[in-house]
This record gives C-alpha cells, sequence and structure tokens, in this order.
C-alpha cells in the first residue's frame, strides 16, 4: 500500500535507447497472451503502475457491477436479493472462478473475511487434523505433532497470527526459511504438525518451490499450507495436482478485487469433512436457516465460512475477475516472465549499479522486482515524482510489482529509463530528505 498522492508525468520522459525500444516492440508483438489492457480502466497520463503487487488496477467491469449491486440489486429487490441474486451463494461461486485460476476443481474454495481470519482458521484446523491423525504410527492421540515450521521472512500478520494461535492450541513454532524446510523435517518431522509457508516472498519476489516443499511435509506426516497472497492470479499453484492441504490469500493484489477486497481459503474434499472451524458460524452451519442452538457444520466447503459475506465487495470481485476471462494461468505466467526478464535486461544495459535482489532464474522468480539501493526511499518517491508508481520496503528496497494483465515491455523500459535519469539528474538525493509516510 502507499499513502502518496498520484504520481506527476509533469518531467519529460526521456527516450529509450533504440536497440531496447525494439527489443520491447518485439518481446509485445510475440507475446500469446495479446494486449488485454482495455479490459482495465487505466489513467491515459502516461505513468506506468508497478505496485500490482499491493492493489491491482481497476478492471472496467467492477464499477458497473458495483452499481448494478447497490442500485437495482440493494435498491429494488432488497432482503430479496439473497436469493433472486445469489447473493448467499456468492462466496461458493466466486470461489470456484478463482480455484480455476489455483489449479482447484469447483468445491474447494470459499471467499470472504481477510487473509488474516483465514490464516487463523487453517492453524487452528490443521492442529486439530493433526491431533485427529494421531502421531507417527497412527496410534498416538495425545498431540505428539505440535510444531509448526513457518518462515521468518514471511509477511508479518502470518506470523502474528500464528504466534497468538500457538500460545491458544499449545503448539511449537519453528522458523525456518523455505530452504532450510527439509532439514527441519528431517530432524524433527514426526513433531510436525504443519509446514506453513509463502509461495513467493513478499519483500524479494523469490518464488519458493511449492511441489518439492509439499511433497517433503508430506513425506514427514506433515500437513501444508500455503499462503498466495503475492502469486495467485500470476503464478500457476496446482492446488490439487500437488496434493496441498490449504491455501489462502488476498484478491486485492494480482487478482485486482479493490482495495479490502475479501480474502479466500481453499479446503480440498478430503479435508472438509473434518475441517474444524475454529470461528463457526451462522454460514458455515448444515442447515443455516434452521436457527438451532447446536452447531452442525456444513458437508462441503461452506464449513469454512462464517458469517454474513461482504455481498458489495464478493460482487466487485466477481466482476473484477472477468478480466481472467479466456486466459490460462500458464500464459498469464509466461507474460510475467518475459514482462520481468526485459526488465532484467534492461536493469543490466541502463542501471548496472543498482541491486536486483530478486532471483534471475525464471524458475524462482515470481512477478515482481526487488532493487536495493541505500537511497531506495528517495528513489521511489523520485520515481513516483515522473509517473513511475513502485512501492518502499525498509530499509533499502524499491518494488516493482509487474501485473501481466495491464503492462507492457515498454512500459518496463519507461520505469528503467526513468531510474536512469533520476540517478542521473541525482532526484533521488533531495527525495530521500523527504517526510516518510507511516503507511507503505
Amino acid at each position: 500500500m502507499t499513502a502518496a498522492a498520484a504520481p506527476t508525468t509533469a518531467r519529460a520522459r526521456p527516450a529509450p535507447p533504440a536497440d531496447l525500444a525494439r527489443r520491447a516492440a518485439e518481446l509485445e508483438a510475440a507475446d500469446a497472451l495479446g494486449d488485454l489492457r482495455g479490459r482495465f480502466d487505466l489513467p491515459d497520463d502516461g505513468s506506468v503502475y508497478l505496485v500490482g503487487n499491493s492493489l491491482g488496477a481497476l478492471p472496467r467491469a467492477v464499477a458497473p457491477a458495483v452499481a448494478d449491486a447497490v442500485q437495482r440489486q440493494w435498491g429494488r429487490s432488497r432482503v430479496g436479493a439473497w436469493n433472486t441474486e445469489g447473493w448467499w451463494t456468492a462466496p461458493q461461486r466466486v470461489g470456484d472462478r478463482i480455484g480455476a485460476l489455483l489449479g482447484a476443481a469447483p468445491g474447494q474454495v470459499v471467499v470472504g473475511d481477510c487473509t488474516s481470519v483465514q490464516l487463523h482458521k487453517v492453524h487452528l484446523a490443521a492442529a486439530a487434523e493433526a491431533r485427529r491423525r494421531g502421531g507417527p504410527d497412527g496410534g498416538d492421540r495425545s498431540g505428539g505433532r505440535r510444531v509448526v515450521v513457518a518462515d521468518p521472512g514471511s509477511f508479518p500478520t502470518d506470523l502474528y497470527v500464528l504466534a497468538s494461535d500457538a500460545r491458544l492450541a499449545g503448539l511449537e513454532v519453528v522458523l525456518a526459511p523455505p530452504q532450510q524446510v527439509p532439514a527441519v523435517l528431517a530432524a524433527r518431522g514426526e513433531e510436525v504438525a504443519l509446514v506453513a509457508l509463502s509461495q513467493v516472498d513478499y519483500r524479494t519476489g523469490e518464488l519458493w518451490d511449492l511441489p518439492g516443499l509439499t511433497r517433503a511435509a508430506h513425506d514427514a506426516g506433515a500437513l501444508v499450507l500455503w499462503d498466495l497472497c503475492h502469486s495467485a492470479g500470476v503464478v500457476p499453484a496446482g492446488l490439487d495436482e500437488h496434493d496441498v492441504d490449504y491455501a489462502v490469500g488476498c484478491s486485492y493484489k494480482f487478482l485486482n478485487g479493490g482495495p479490502g477486497a475479501p480474502a479466500w481459503v481453499y479446503v480440498p474434499h478430503r479435508l472438509q469433512a473434518g475441517f474444524a472451524n475454529p470461528v463457526p458460524g451462522w454460514n458455515s452451519a448444515a442447515r443455516p436457516f434452521a436457527m438451532t442452538g447446536d452447531f452442525s457444520p456444513a458437508a462441503d466447503v461452506a464449513v469454512a465460512r462464517t458469517g454474513t459475506p461482504q455481498v458489495i465487495s464478493l460482487l466487485a470481485l466477481e466482476a473484477a475477475l472477468t478480466a481472467f476471462d479466456g486466459v490460462d494461468v500458464s500464459a498469464v505466467r509466461a507474460r510475467s516472465l518475459s514482462l520481468t526478464g526485459f526488465a532484467l535486461e534492461a536493469l543490466d544495459a541502463l542501471v548496472p549499479e543498482v541491486e536486483v535482489v530478486t532471483p534471475r532464474e525464471p524458475d524462482r522468480r515470481g512477478s515482481a522486482l526487488a532493487l536495493r539501493h541505500p537511497r531506495a526511499w528517495g528513489l521511489a518517491r523520485a520515481l513516483h515524482a515522473r509517473g513511475v508508481e513502485g512501492d518502499f520496503r525498509a530499509p533499502d528496497v524499491v518494488r516493482w510489482g509487474v501485473a501481466p494483465l495491464y503492462l507492457t515491455h515498454a512500459d518496463v523500459l519507461a520505469a528503467v529509463v526513468a531510474l536512469r535519469a533520476v540517478l542521473d539528474a541525482g532526484e533521488h538525493e533531495a527525495a530521500e530528505r523527504s517526510e516518510r509516510p507511516t503507511v507503505t
């Protein structure tokens, strides 16, 4: 997120080198995904929006869908819209649309609440599932598996929620970066209930090995939870194919659901009957309208629901997901790699003094680039003034989130050229002294 005002583009944009401009045009012409920018309501001020990893751009379908939801559905159908307009089933209906992008068959993803709440649900449900399964020999049901392995570099919310849930459930949290998780499993695998990781590191854009780490967790008898906030919609996850146990994610980044859009949770069919939702509500009951005092859980993915869904936000998200209509996520991934690969090529040629933290290998790169510089805050501010919107992560990283549906190779080249111009003019030095917002 950023608290900054919209960028200005008052400064004349330097022309890119002819060879790189030709290369950008060639890559764009060869891209199989095609031009989907028309599906988004983008300003025509020449700005380059590289914060899709914080808040996706506005799809054109959203505004009329929200207007219809408010004016016609709510305004005219009123309470009847729960039935006539499908409000009640929206969490599963929209969940299926997201599931299609994650490699999940219908009936396994439900939308609602926020990522923090979904993490809380899964942490405690996984702990209960581990207890139900028992110890390594299947006979110890006293809670022998009480360890949760998590990445210390996870987004802070993931760690905050996990620490609280560990206190509630009497779990031990072991912190280990993903590359060290197999060693932890080899040493303590019989104690591990859950491995909780993010598919993409939010700071660096590094992509972790979801299939391999899932297999390693399962080989040790542990469950696995993947946070896909920074990969859903731009990196294939293959949740069903790789037998992932649980996944969560937000929908306002690369899924373009809008600020505060509801999160989602994946619970595969094989785990739904035993999913011990720690926040049960009337929406997760088997017969919600029976209004009984005794809770009986739903037999499908609705068991992961809690309270009344955020209907307006849900319908906005449903409309936003039409930007993916007819698009295979593998093609989105290919375009993402082309865009970030070309950005690396341009950075090497024009700005070699800026360190690229993101791995260069395609199979280790998500859809964001992290650039390290001692004056990173000043660079972010000076680029913003030139119409290039990125964000800053303390202490020294500028992040560029590359959204393949609406960015072009010419866009990423323009961003690199602007970075070169900022450094040459020393604009980042003055901008470094500007006040830093409390929200970045």
